[in-house]
């Protein structure tokens, strides 16, 4: 199993797929790596040779934001429109969803669990 980034990619799945494991790196990126390190994007991980990971992996370190530090980047993000005190960050505070999605009904992914409103009645 290779490690880049600090995270565990997987073998069997070819190398443009198994580098989106890596957090902040997506398809077009991952095939932006394959070109630069001269890796044909149909070739397996299991395949490559340590020469080529390690190339990889200072390609990686090199040009790209990855793993901690997009995740810090977008909890500063999040906790910056809260200090701010504006809509989306209010509406990250209260635990509801930010982009203007319907709250009445839906939206249970984000408010957690239905809780029953004691009293209520059926109608």
């Amino acid at each position: 199993m290779a490690r880049i980034a600090g995270v565990n990619i997987p073998t069997n799945k070819r190398v443009e797929i198994s580098l989106t494991y890596i957090h902040g790196i997506g398809r077009t990126k991952a095939t932006e790596i394959c070109d630069k390190c001269g890796i044909a994007s149909a070739r397996r991980v299991q395949d490559l040779t340590e020469d080529e990971v390690i190339r990889v992996r200072e390609a990686i370190s090199a040009d790209y934001r990855v793993e901690g530090d997009v995740r810090r980047d977008v909890a500063m993000n999040i906790k910056r429109l809260m200090d701010l005190g504006c809509y989306r960050g209010l509406r990250h505070r209260k635990g509801l969803p930010v982009r203007g999605q319907r709250s009445h009904t839906n939206a249970r992914t984000r408010k957690g669990k239905a809780r029953p409103i004691a009293g209520k009645k059926k109608a």
